[in-house]
């Protein structure tokens, strides 16, 4: 079992605890991985963009001059793509980007995106967080404190407003709950910041 090192919000060393094998010790899959984050990118599209084709803009019913015998181009309509107000070739229409991954895919991808952060030390386990109130300072305090550098993700059990509102404003700072966590966030943030009981709770959900 891998073994990290647990930490206060002062960044003082408490004590260590033994990560579970089946969660933070399986074999990291890449190309699992990199499926599972095209696919969470795809499903973040919302596919709203719209572009009109020359059959759509309005206008340019007329010819705007005769076939032949001007010098110039032949030319059937003033909103052909070619003309300025004229339409998109192939624009692009709504549509939906969302793709699909396999539940027992997706519990393998995020156990191999955990194990990635495990086997690299980027784990950092915290004994508790508790923000009494909102204060942005506190946060950036215990970053500071634990040498964290400017892209964290912090993790705890449940939802807790003041811990999310006391980092929301700090730059590359996002607070997740052990429920939303996903392979995208993990990979994407260079260290991960988790409470003892978060740690506990991803154990009990994937660990069996």
């Amino acid at each position: 079992m891998p073994k990290v090192a647990v930490f206060n919000t002062d960044g003082k060393q408490v004590g260590e605890m033994e990560l579970k094998d089946e969660v933070f010790g399986v074999q990291v899959n890449q190309p699992l991985l990199h499926q599972a984050v095209q696919v969470y990118l795809a499903n973040q599209r919302q596919g709203t963009q719209s572009a009109k084709t020359r059959a759509e803009v309005r206008g340019g019913g007329r010819k705007p001059w005769r076939q032949k015998g001007t010098g110039r181009a032949r030319q059937g309509s003033t909103r052909s793509p070619q003309w300025t107000g004229g339409g998109v070739i192939f624009a692009p229409k709504p549509r939906d980007y969302s793709q699909k991954l396999p539940k027992k895919m997706r519990r393998k991808a995020l156990l191999s995106a955990l194990s990635s952060k495990a086997l690299n030390n980027e784990i950092i386990v915290l004994d508790s967080l508790t923000v009494e109130q909102p204060k942005t300072s506190f946060i950036h305090g215990m970053l500071k404190n634990l040498n964290v550098g400017k892209k964290a993700l912090i993790v705890i059990k449940s939802n807790d407003g003041t811990v999310e509102k006391s980092s929301r404003n700090i730059p590359g700072i996002k607070t997740s709950e052990v429920g939303t966590l996903n392979v995208y966030d993990i990979l994407k943030y260079d260290a991960f910041v988790i409470t003892r009981e978060a740690v506990e709770a991803v154990e009990e959900v994937y660990g069996k």
